[in-house]
């Protein structure tokens, strides 16, 4: 990869730059950055632009770049709390240090520091990280005291002042508050409302990442296909449980921001970054991602199922067609559209797990919704093939499920279990397993058309049960 505007030498991330870096025994520096992200851009003009530093970064390293919604497994094992990120690491990929945004000044003296552990103890100086060491997960099991302790958490952590959960930058939090419309129903409408007043983008449409201040102030202005498609669905649901037609006011402003802002023809574009000072457009990443696409398709499906609406079905059954037609090989999903894969020599992801449990919600909610021939595929034959391949691909014998294939350079070759992928599968299980009950008459069937009922609901709580032995250390 050739030196682009900010004068360092990027490398796509790969086997290539490592075995570069273990050759020229040298540290790698590896840049976390989003298409979406203001601060990594202004990295760039502001640190790496700078003459010497990207000297220094060519020659006393190995540098690579990623792309954090293109490449989620290397994010998750990488991230140093925000992006930019920017983590050196031995050849192996074992992290010597990291830290988030860097001006020139700490830049120079992180490049130094680096450079000096390197020379003193070389791949001594790497390290794994904990949730990469292979430890077994907090087991028990899964019985009331889990509930109560999710409920509790909605009360302990709610903001008095100013409306949801937490005392410093506000997320909205999607998943929380449709918690919180079972169990605690005020609450969860006043933080849609601040949601609505304080992140919804009125001129045009859809949601904007997270606001900086605890009185849901300064907001950041990204906004990201799967914030939004998480939103719509929040509310749609907050529309369900409250009868309010004024929760609906912003899934439709949402839905038009999807398609005027992020359809890209087939898919929906994973982000619109925030406007530019100069009056450009702001960036877009047009690539279609599975996740994504899959979180879009359900949001708005569970709008068509509450509302009757035509064009959020519409796009629903688009973006299936596609992720069946273009996703899928068998049951392996690949994490990006075959057309947005770029041509840096390096294979995209496929088999992850969140891209998995996404699909699977997807396609079972399509038949909830839809029946069984509203699309060129059957959705219940989908939603199984998928979620058939991410148990036998992903899934260890204690119950939890890998984010990934174990395989890779770095780091990825450590598995990682996360609890929410583990919950988000396992939420899509249970909804496949009640399609798969309709299918096959209650489950008894001769075993040929796969997993029956039970046996999907016995995935999911298995996956639960992994990480049921420490809820305190889960807020």
């Amino acid at each position: 990869m050739t030196a682009d505007r900010t004068h360092v030498e990027w490398r796509a991330w790969g086997p290539a730059p490592f075995e570069a870096a273990r050759a020229a025994d040298k540290p790698v520096l590896l840049s976390l950055t989003a298409t979406w992200c203001d601060s990594c851009h202004e990295m760039d003009a502001e640190t790496y632009a700078e003459p010497r530093i990207a000297a220094n970064v060519n020659d006393g390293f190995v540098p690579v770049r990623v792309d954090v919604d293109r490449r989620p497994r290397v994010r998750e094992r990488y991230n140093m709390g925000g992006f930019p990120s920017t983590v050196f690491c031995t050849p192996d990929g074992e992290v010597i240090t990291g830290a988030g945004y860097l001006g020139p000044d700490g830049m120079r003296q992180a490049l130094g520091s680096v450079q000096e552990v390197w020379a003193d103890r070389g791949d001594d100086a790497g390290r794994v990280p904990r949730a990469l060491a292979g430890d077994p997960t907090p087991g028990g099991p899964v019985d009331d005291r889990i509930e109560a302790h999710l409920a509790g958490q909605l009360d302990e952590q709610w903001d008095d002042r100013f409306g949801g959960w937490g005392d410093d930058a506000k997320f909205p939090l999607p998943r929380t508050v449709e918690f919180a419309l079972k169990r605690a129903r005020p609450k969860a409408v006043e933080t849609l409302r601040a949601v609505a007043e304080s992140l919804y983008d009125d001129g045009d449409g859809g949601f904007f990442r997270y606001a900086a201040g605890r009185d849901w102030s300064d907001p950041h202005r990204e906004k990201r296909l799967v914030d939004n498609a998480a939103l719509i669905r929040a509310f749609a649901n907050g529309y369900l449980y409250t009868g309010d037609e004024s929760l609906l006011e912003p899934v439709a402003g949402t839905r038009s921001f999807l398609v005027d802002r992020l359809w890209n023809g087939v898919a929906f574009g994973g982000s619109v970054a925030p406007p530019r000072d100069d009056g450009r457009e702001p960036r877009r990443d047009r690539t279609g991602y599975a996740g994504g696409n899959a979180l879009a398709a359900e949001a708005l499906l569970t709008v068509t199922a509450y509302t009757d609406a035509d064009a959020p079905r519409e796009y629903a059954e688009r973006v299936l067609e596609t992720l069946a037609a273009s996703f899928l090989d068998g049951g392996v999903v690949s994490h990006i559209h075959p057309d947005d894969v770029g041509d840096d020599g390096t294979d995209p992801p496929t088999g992850l797990l969140a891209d998995h449990a996404r699909v699977v919600a997807a396609f079972a909610t399509a038949r909830q919704v839809r029946g069984p021939d509203a699309l060129s595929v059957d959705p219940v034959a989908v939603a199984r093939r998928v979620a058939d391949e991410a148990i036998g691909a992903l899934r260890e014998p204690e119950g939890a499920f890998r984010d990934g294939p174990t395989a890779g350079v770095g780091l990825l070759s450590a598995p990682l279990r996360p609890l929410d992928g583990s919950v988000e599968v396992a939420e899509a299980l249970v909804d496949l397993a009640a399609v798969v009950g309709v299918v096959d008459g209650g489950g008894d069937d001769d075993g040929s058309a796969g997993r029956r009922s039970d046996d999907y609901v016995d995935v999911a709580h298995d996956a639960i049960a992994a990480f049921a032995g420490d809820l305190a250390a889960e807020p």
